[in-house]
């Protein structure tokens, strides 16, 4: 029989700089919802868009 399969964790230093970017991300998102809003470009679209995958992503827990 083989191993379970089972997902490298990481390691506690790198877990804490995740945490710290996560609650950094919010404030971010709503100042950069608000330039998009004023200012739309391509680029803050697409930023946005990104932000917003980071924080969901993290938020329920898909690179844990």
């Amino acid at each position: 029989m083989s191993k379970p399969f089972s997902r490298v964790r990481l390691p506690l230093w790198g877990r804490r700089i995740i945490d710290a970017f996560y609650q950094c991300l919010l404030p971010i998102i709503f100042f950069q919802l608000i330039r998009t809003l004023l200012f739309p470009s391509t680029f803050d679209v697409i930023l946005l868009a990104t932000l917003a995958i980071f924080y969901f992503s993290t938020a329920y827990g898909w690179f844990q």
